[in-house]
């Protein structure tokens, strides 16, 4: 743990106060002149960021993150806000949906794609009900304009002049999805896609990308980074340099986050924006920097950030919410406060309708990750997260696109040296258990699995019940075998890198090798 005098401490929360001065309070006064009665609504998203921050309670970070907790300490923190996946394109694809995605068939990451610069052909095609539309052509059609600073990753074919007023900065090709990439080569903190609207009267919809956990840090204030070796992982993680540096890096990620929240704030107040847009922080999913978040459906992939900001009567400053969330409901919200009514096929909840009943349950879903394929299905409830791996015989450490990386190169050899603890072996390259029960009270890394233990079977079939009920009345598109020719098409996409070639990759993918 990073020591910090007294004196230290002072003069940094004093400095990180000056930033803020001239900031809006966001206070419930009435809406400035001339402006939309509406309020602008802009999401900002981070990538692969687990909440390691000040406002949420941890001591690493606290007094590192002053922005997220400035917009925490003046709008409604969520304390358990869950993503519907451990990975982008599913969870985006739900969330720009409303809808989760298994239900649309949008739950295979990384799906109805080709290459870059070509155009998706009709049979490799997923496309959403008729009745469905995304939520910014929803919020176009309430008189919004929209803009997206950042990728899209949504696993259906759509027009993207549809959804946004803006249009992508590359070139956009009529029969191709929008910016699908991994990285956002489009993104600028300081685009102020906003000010492209003809009228300041009219009201936006935005969404702006900052790098989160895959910024890896670059944009921490001077003197704010922490050594990589700074930190010891937690214990499912052999305690060698790489683990250390990965789980250093996303607390840096977090530093990086904030910063680079200070500059949109700052973009939005200089425009006269700020006072009238309720903000939305969040993450797609859990941290990119460790093997055990991203992709798999413990907390440490599931549960993000969550921050509402802005003036409306709901927005109470600095209330703090314990009741489960999905990134669903941010869908559902969004709609509700530009006045759009909301959709019978959502499956989210206006969270700042005090009639709207908490939540005993979440569902997340894991499905095939890149070329890995793997299926996984996880509840949470207030107290317990239970786990279903339909290929137990699979490893959790499949051969996927991380293998190159230090993390997983170093991992496999301190398990070929000997310098693994039985759990870390078992857990990395064992077989997986077909059931797994956590307390998340008494066992928040999620090690002990309850799910064998007697006195909690009842517990273990509630949950299990709650799934399997689930799955039927969705229609859980994860339990039918993804289509030949999508394999095919991820197949061909990654048969020609080096990473995928020296893999051992899961049979599906055989009769394309002949």
């Amino acid at each position: 743990m990073i020591q910090m005098n007294v004196f230290k401490f002072s003069l940094r929360c004093l400095a990180y106060g000056m930033l803020f001065i001239g900031l809006v309070s966001f206070q419930p006064d009435p809406t400035p002149k001339g402006r939309s009665a509406k309020p602008n609504i802009l999401w900002i998203i981070a990538e692969d960021l687990s909440p390691f921050m000040g406002c949420y309670g941890d001591s690493i970070n606290e007094g590192h993150t002053p922005v997220i907790d400035r917009l925490a300490s003046e709008g409604v923190l969520f304390k358990r806000a869950y993503a519907t996946a451990p990975v982008c394109s599913p969870s985006r694809s739900a969330l720009i949906t409303g809808i989760m995605q298994t239900t649309t068939g949008t739950h295979e990451h990384r799906s109805s794609r080709t290459y870059d610069g070509e155009i998706v052909p009709e049979a490799l095609r997923i496309h959403l009900p008729q009745a469905v539309k995304t939520i910014p052509e929803l919020m176009r059609q309430a008189g919004y304009f929209t803009f997206n600073d950042g990728k899209d990753d949504y696993n259906f074919h759509y027009d993207r002049n549809s959804l946004y007023t803006v249009g992508s900065k590359k070139n956009y090709v009529a029969g191709m999805n929008g910016w699908q990439g991994n990285w956002p080569e489009t993104l600028s903190l300081t685009t102020r896609e906003w000010n492209k609207r003809k009228s300041k009267d009219q009201p936006w919809f935005g969404q702006i990308q900052v790098m989160g956990g895959k910024g890896h840090g670059e944009s921490v204030r001077e003197g704010e980074k922490l050594k990589k070796d700074a930190l010891k992982p937690p214990p499912y993680f052999p305690d060698i340099p790489s683990q250390r540096a990965a789980w250093t890096d996303h607390y840096n990620a977090n530093r990086g986050t904030d910063a680079d929240i200070e500059v949109i704030l700052k973009e939005l107040e200089k425009d006269g924006e700020l006072e009238n847009t309720i903000i939305f922080f969040f993450s797609d999913h859990g941290s990119n920097a460790s093997l055990r978040h991203k992709q798999l459906c413990y907390e440490g992939g599931m549960l993000v950030p969550l921050i509402i900001n802005g003036r409306h009567p709901a927005i109470q400053n600095g209330s703090v919410r314990e009741d489960l969330v999905s990134l669903l409901d941010v869908s559902a919200t969004t709609l509700a406060l530009a006045g759009v009514s909301l959709p019978a096929y959502l499956d989210g909840q206006n969270l700042l309708d005090k009639n709207t009943a908490e939540r005993k349950y979440i569902v997340g879903a894991r499905d095939r990750c890149d070329y890995t394929i793997d299926r996984i299905r996880t509840v949470v409830s207030k107290n317990f997260r239970y786990i279903r791996n339909y290929f137990p015989e699979r490893p959790r450490l499949q051969a996927g696109y991380r293998d190159n990386l230090p993390i997983v190169k170093d991992l496999k050899e301190a398990r070929d040296k000997g310098r693994l603890t039985p759990y870390q072996e078992q857990h990395w390259f064992g077989p997986k258990e077909v059931e797994e029960l956590y307390d998340l009270k008494k066992d928040p890394l999620q090690m002990n699995n309850l799910a064998s233990i007697p006195r909690y079977q009842q517990l273990l079939e509630e949950h299990r019940k709650v799934l399997e009920d689930w799955i039927k009345k969705t229609d859980d598109k994860g339990q039918y075998p993804e289509s030949k020719l999508q394999l095919k098409a991820t197949y061909d996409l990654w048969k020609d890198r080096p990473i995928f070639k020296n893999a051992i990759v899961n049979p599906e993918y055989d009769e394309f090798k002949k």
